[in-house]
């Protein structure tokens, strides 16, 4: 199970693409978005 979001509507879509196919169920589209959490990346300065 994993969250989504559709890249034309933008809502927020919770299904496990291994059993259900890829489409928004709210605008019919097929391309989605994977949810990431928001992390902060610290490079050293070389």
């Amino acid at each position: 199970m994993g969250t989504y979001r559709c890249f034309k509507c933008g809502k927020r879509v919770d299904m496990d693409l291994r059993y259900e196919r890829v489409r928004c169920p709210f605008c019919g589209y097929k391309i989605l978005v994977k949810m990431r959490a928001p992390t902060v990346k610290t490079l050293k300065a070389r």
